[in-house]
């Protein structure tokens, strides 16, 4: 069962656990969200279009995040002129999964979980630099960690991390270093014949 919505001014086609990225909508990554407005409704070779909605009909999804588009460029010029400007745009969007559509009394749910990971993390899984990692998973035991924020040399602050170790812990030993393995030393070569007169 398939449905076509409205949102933000533009129509989508949904399904149940359809991943959809609309225009920004209210709500915290998680809440529930239910559109109203269905335009058509497709279950096989059965289609009931709307006038201008069908009624009765609903579709759930949870809001996974909401976060900035691509980036759009807007340039202008007149030429001969010396007029140049160059503008950028990054749109709010918000990522929706389809959970449900709910007609009447039928009902077509979805039955995986939503994950509410962000597309920044996981990218950053694609490309093996996922730094996103809680801070007592990497710290060892009775070590503190301080954050501090200090201002730089321009308006932009710097956070930087202190750390700071308690005096009822252990200290950690380094390893020793290996020594490196003698490098043979090479045969001497030989002296290529010329054939010519010494």
């Amino acid at each position: 069962m398939y449905a076509v919505i409205k949102t933000g001014g533009k129509q989508y086609r949904v399904q149940p656990g359809d991943l959809l990225v609309v225009e920004k909508l209210d709500g915290e990554p998680g809440a529930e969200v239910a559109f109203g407005e269905v335009l058509l409704l497709g279950d096989g070779a059965d289609v009931t279009v709307g006038a201008p909605t069908v009624a009765g009909a609903s579709v759930a999804a949870t809001l996974v995040e909401t976060r900035k588009g691509e980036k759009v460029k807007i340039f202008k010029k007149i030429r001969r002129q010396g007029y140049r400007r160059t503008k950028g745009h990054r749109q709010l969007e918000s990522v929706l999964r389809v959970t449900g559509l709910t007609v009447g009394g039928k009902e077509t749910k979805w039955d995986g979980t939503v994950d509410l990971t962000t597309k920044a993390e996981l990218d950053l899984r694609a490309r093996n630099l996922a730094k996103l990692v809680k801070a007592a998973d990497v710290t060892p035991a009775g070590v503190e960690v301080e954050t501090v924020v200090a201002k730089g040399k321009k308006s932009s602050p710097k956070v930087e991390a202190v750390v700071v170790e308690h005096a009822d812990a252990a200290p950690v030993e380094a390893a020793p270093a290996k020594k490196a393995a003698p490098k043979k030393a090479a045969a001497p070569k030989a002296k290529k014949d010329t054939g010519g007169e010494a």
